[in-house]
């Protein structure tokens, strides 16, 4: 096999998917500073029960491990961040007020998420904690649609769910306790049939509760309709109201509800959303309210955040233009050289042409050149 072929689904980024994937970086790192948002940097490895803190989690099955040579622990390369920032807020922060957190870095996964999707995406993201109320997840969904409109997806659609119905229905029913786990995937795939076998030792309410959240999808009336066909308990009336509350705070022709979208449900304990674009089948953004995971490190707070992939984002924004250059002669020149300090510290790109060589690059086009004319150097535009 030759030595210059990357793993299934690891890839270089060149040069002007790399620009856009920066660019856009830079951009959503400072619209979440002008919301108040402190970046943090969590490291590429830690102890595999850091990044695991609830039992079971399916992170377990995406993320690679190895053996640390200094101590003889496992360790696991994150497959998320969202964990690693909740322990930095909880652990080392350790502030008694709303914090704002944001990150953004290269993750692995073990196996790709979809057909076409990359096994080391590079997230992005924002978390709130210290504060239990709505407001948070307002703000948060809020900052991942100013997100998505930095990369030039304005129509987006807004999907809601609760995990606390779910919840709810579980655990009045010990079978469906017992398969909560097996239920959740299988109403993330809106497997009905599969669902109808799962759950025909449930109680009769309970399973028909189940058997109706897949079908409890479209827009915000959805939320009416669930609180006439689910059981009247108060865990599920509080779960609508609260997606009630959201929805409306959102735009009403972008919001759908879908109460069987249950991704990421092993740790997120309230509020969840995902954010589509149109002609891309999967999420671009995912978010959602995870109280309980800072409690792992001792000290368990409310917590709100969401996530996105900047690689599969670039992926759909368009070829970006060649950014508009110099083309300037080697020399060494003081009078050149001063001329071509000061064009690169207002900005400009310049781009000397090395002896014996033409200058190859798709991420620019000259379209002025430094020249002598007359014994003088001046900025000269190029013809086309």
């Amino acid at each position: 096999m030759p030595n210059w072929l990357l793993p299934e689904n690891i890839a270089d980024v060149l040069p002007s998917e790399a620009r856009k994937i920066e660019e856009l970086r830079r951009a959503i790192l400072d619209r979440f500073r002008s919301y108040g948002y402190e970046l943090v940097m969590p490291p590429m490895l830690e102890y595999l029960e850091s990044l695991l803190p609830v039992a079971g989690h399916g992170m377990d099955l995406r993320m690679f491990k190895l053996v640390d040579q200094l101590s003889g622990r496992t360790m696991g390369v994150r497959a998320d961040m969202t964990v690693q920032v909740a322990r930095i807020d909880a652990h080392l922060l350790n502030r008694p007020s709303v914090t704002r957190l944001c990150y953004a870095g290269s993750v692995l996964h073990t196996r790709p998420s979809g057909l076409h999707a990359t096994r080391e995406p590079f997230q992005i993201g924002a978390e709130i904690y210290g504060h239990a109320g709505l407001e948070a997840d307002a703000e948060i969904q809020e900052l991942a649609l100013a997100a998505l409109d930095l990369a030039g997806f304005s129509r987006v659609r807004l999907d809601l769910c609760h995990v606390g119905i779910f919840r709810a229905l579980t655990a009045m029913d010990a079978v469906a306790t017992r398969l909560k786990d097996e239920i959740g995937a299988l109403l993330r795939a809106k497997d009905v049939p599969g669902l109808q076998v799962v759950t025909q030792d449930c109680q009769p309410p309970v399973r028909r509760a189940l058997l109706a959240l897949p079908t409890l999808y479209g827009d915000s009336k959805v939320i009416e309709r669930a609180r006439e066909v689910l059981p009247d308990d108060p865990s599920i009336r509080r779960a609508l109201d609260e997606l009630q509350s959201l929805a409306d705070l959102a735009d009403p022709s972008s919001v759908t509800v879908d109460l069987a979208d249950l991704s990421g449900y092993e740790y997120e304990s309230g509020a969840m959303f995902s954010v589509y674009v149109p002609g891309l089948p999967n999420a671009v953004a995912r978010g959602g309210r995870y109280d309980q995971v800072g409690e792992a490190f001792g000290r368990a707070r409310p917590a709100t955040g969401f996530s996105m992939d900047l690689r599969e984002l670039a992926r759909l924004m368009p070829m970006a233009e060649p950014k508009a250059a110099v083309r300037a002669p080697w020399g060494r020149d003081d009078g050149l050289r001063n001329m071509i300090a000061g064009l690169r510290a207002a900005g400009e790109v310049v781009i000397q042409s090395l002896p014996g060589h033409e200058n190859d690059q798709d991420e620019f086009e000259c379209d002025r050149a430094i020249v002598l004319e007359n014994g003088k150097l001046i900025l000269k535009k190029l013809e086309k």
